[in-house]
């Protein structure tokens, strides 16, 4: 059975508790166990849970989920960009599987309400990367 650790933005919570909904249902359709649930405020704090999760030897790999929408400024494709190169970095610094279930930027809240199966994707790629990596 795959171990899955999963990463939860609070940030806009009524998407990602959606998504995380949608990520249990993934992980009990691909015999996966959610080993651990960690929340964290927004997306960009989501990197250090990530390694906190990469360091463990019972999990095979991480997930992480959240909800980037656009606001007045840059600031959602700031948040975006750092979000995804500090998971990067964690998933080739601990060689573990990191996936990126995080909605936009550049997208309204209903955007973001219409994309809740990323967390099912999220899931579901950390398991296929778990299966393709020896």
């Amino acid at each position: 059975m795959t171990s899955v650790g999963l990463v939860v933005a609070q940030f806009n919570s009524a998407v990602t508790t959606e998504m995380q909904a949608a990520a249990e249902d993934a992980a009990a359709e691909r015999d996966a166990e959610l080993s651990e649930v960690l929340e964290v405020p927004g997306a960009y704090d989501a990197p250090l849970a990530a390694d906190r999760l990469a360091r463990r030897d019972d999990i095979d790999a991480v997930a992480v989920i959240g909800a980037i929408v656009t606001g007045d400024t840059d600031h959602d494709q700031v948040i975006a960009d750092a979000a995804a190169q500090g998971l990067t970095d964690v998933s080739l610094d601990r060689d573990t599987p990191v996936t990126f279930g995080v909605s936009g930027p550049g997208m309204s809240g209903a955007e973001a309400r219409e994309r809740e199966q990323k967390g099912a994707e999220a899931v579901n790629a950390a398991v296929d990367m778990v299966k393709v990596l020896p």
